[in-house]
């Protein structure tokens, strides 16, 4: 069963750079590549405990669920 839940901690995020290449070290789910992502007002997400482990927000969920800290 689906639950709500609010972080805890602070996520740390940098834009996305228009043209760069993602990788296969950056994650990107098959919804946002159907909605057009990568795409100018994403952000690049990591994991403060694995650098390693970044994934792509987008803008609207981005702008909808977090803010400069």
């Amino acid at each position: 069963m689906w639950q709500n839940y609010k972080r805890k901690g602070l996520s740390e995020m940098r834009p996305y750079i228009t043209g760069e290449t993602l990788d296969e070290r950056i994650s990107v789910s098959e919804q946002d590549k159907l909605n057009g992502s990568p795409k100018p007002g994403d952000m690049i997400a990591r994991n403060p405990n694995n650098h390693a482990d970044q994934w792509l927000v987008a803008q609207k969920y981005f702008k909808d669920n977090l803010e400069p800290a």
